[in-house]
């Protein structure tokens, strides 16, 4: 269990978490949300929730309003998701574009899909190149968040470029990954963990 609490673990198509899998310490970021309903996909691990909370309102104080859309998911309703896309689009399709079951880094509590009005509150590319979306490129390391899925790595991390797609590994290790340019699997490669 304690691998799984690990900041800096690795959830990817070859790093899978448990189906039964849920965060000890989940609480609701004091963010603004683009709906109403107190869902579970509001819900970070405390310390995410708590820089979340930080970075928006260091971005708000900007004049950067930004909003959280999706947060924590349950290995079931990641399921839900793959299947449905899987359905729309064809399997390999949905597996460049989502997660299977268990290897959603939403399921460990430490990511956070985030957007603006200028795209309607939707979750697309277009979104890095709005002032929210620079925004977050420029400043996010310094709350310990990386852009998990930046352009140009795909070959690496396996998902297309997601701007909006938020991970929290803490000030120390976001810092090197946006200094470098790296992913986290490159960081995780040359400055390895002692829990892994």
């Amino acid at each position: 269990m304690t691998k799984y609490l690990d900041l800096l673990i690795l959830v990817n198509k070859t790093n899978s978490l448990p189906a039964d899998f849920v965060p000890p310490d989940l609480v609701k970021p004091d963010i603004p949300f683009c709906f109403q309903e107190d869902l579970p996909k509001k819900y970070l691990r405390r310390e995410a929730a708590q820089a979340i909370s930080r970075l928006i309102r260091q971005a708000q104080r900007e004049n950067i309003h930004i909003y959280g859309v999706s947060a924590y998911r349950s290995y079931q309703t990641q399921k839900d998701i793959f299947t449905r896309k899987a359905r729309e689009l064809g399997e390999k399709e949905a597996n460049r574009l989502s997660a299977y079951p268990g290897q959603s880094e939403h399921q460990t509590g430490l990511a956070i899909d985030l957007t603006s009005s200028r795209v309607g509150f939707k979750l697309t590319q277009n979104f890095g190149s709005t002032p929210e979306g620079r925004w977050l490129s420029q400043n996010a390391a310094d709350f310990g968040f990386i852009i998990r899925y930046p352009a140009g790595k795909e070959h690496i991390t396996g998902y297309s470029y997601e701007p909006w797609h938020l991970r929290y590994v803490g000030v120390e290790a976001a810092q090197v990954i946006a200094d470098k340019k790296i992913t986290l699997e490159e960081y995780l490669r040359d400055y390895p963990s002692p829990n892994w």
